[in-house]
């Protein structure tokens, strides 16, 4: 099994390229995002996820200094011998969402990667009429469904089976293996790879999910709005906002990196998300040995380790039934049986003491 990591790019922030060059053996694939096109997080060379770490951003580097670094960057990744994934995975394209610009503007970004010498293995993307258009364009590319567009079962990648040659499960249900063989199954009978996100730090089965990724996608238009301050948008840090409401975390879709060896039949490549993450290495390097001393909430994305102070989520306490005592499904039809708050009690710990 190796991993799959998301490129970051940020002021004063060691170079993602040496993060990468660290781990090279570990590491199949790199993702990232185009300069100015929304994704899953926020655009690449925008302000916001240039300030990320609370440094505000001076605007000393223009876009087309972003966009050589990323070059070259990636150059050097893929002299690796590593795999690239770019991503069209906003969760909204607006009224570009089938048009001839869009078709335009994907095949005019992949064709100055291909002249770069970068041109990308995989396109990971939320759009089925991105992936059509790619298919009919970019035949060789491997086309990936996002995470984001949460596919739940097999019909659903039998459905995309014609424009998708890879899929991510949807990661609130990962924790079910009987479910996970069965989507592997599926995709070994029909030629097709199953992917997973091993590190979300999002509420399982997010009602405001939808929501939160149509914000994301428009973020750049929403800076210039004068946004409501009395308002919280982010579902997670509303409820975790409240100490009680902490032992939800426990019922969210991540895995452990000492879990992660339950998933070695079903995937060959494991996405850690690693893109806002301020100690990507950290991260990547707990899931390479599959273990990790230390807060849980420091592997996550996002990091919720600062809503949670003065408690952190100590892993090594984790007792080592963890993975196979917890109801798979407990996120669904959670009767309070008492599992997770005896771990909660153990696991939970004021650091300041």
């Amino acid at each position: 099994m190796k991993f799959a990591v998301g490129y970051q790019q940020h002021p004063g922030v060691e170079p993602f390229v040496h993060v990468v060059a660290k781990y090279r053996e570990h590491i199949d694939e790199v993702y990232f995002p185009w300069i100015g096109v929304p994704s899953g997080r926020a655009m690449l060379g925008s302000a916001f996820s240039l300030s990320l770490y609370g440094k505000p951003y001076d605007g000393k580097m223009t876009g087309e200094d972003l966009q050589r670094q990323l070059e070259q960057e990636l150059l050097a990744i893929r002299g690796m011998g590593i795999k690239l994934d770019i991503l069209f995975n906003a969760n909204c394209f607006g009224e570009d969402a089938i048009s001839v610009d869009f078709e335009k503007q994907l095949c005019a970004i992949l064709e100055h990667l291909d002249s770069r010498g970068i041109l990308p293995d995989i396109v990971t993307t939320t759009s089925p009429f991105a992936a059509d258009r790619l298919k009919k364009h970019f035949p060789k590319i491997e086309r990936r469904a996002s995470v984001n567009m949460r596919i739940d079962s097999v019909p659903a990648m039998e459905y995309l089976a014609d424009i998708f040659d890879s899929f991510h499960i949807r990661r609130d249900i990962q924790r079910d293996i009987p479910t996970v063989a069965a989507f592997h199954e599926w995709c070994r009978k029909n030629g097709r790879k199953l992917c997973m996100l091993a590190n979300s730090g999002c509420l399982r089965y997010c009602p405001g999910q939808i929501f939160h990724d149509n914000m994301i996608a428009h973020d750049t238009k929403l800076s210039g709005k004068e946004n409501a301050k009395d308002y919280t948008p982010h579902l997670c840090w509303k409820t975790f906002a409240d100490p009680k409401n902490h032992i939800e975390f426990l019922k969210g879709s991540w895995i452990r990196p000492e879990d992660l060896h339950h998933y070695e039949p079903y995937f060959q490549v494991v996405k850690l998300a690693t893109r806002v993450n301020a100690q990507p290495g950290r991260l990547i390097e707990a899931y390479i040995k599959r273990k990790f001393d230390g807060n849980l909430l420091n592997l996550m994305e996002p990091d919720l380790s600062r809503i949670f102070a003065p408690y952190i989520i100590d892993n090594s306490r984790f007792p080592e039934n963890w993975f196979e005592d917890c109801p798979a499904n407990c996120a669904v039809t959670c009767t309070h049986c008492g599992k997770c708050e005896a771990v909660f009690e153990k696991v939970r710990v004021r650091k300041d003491l």
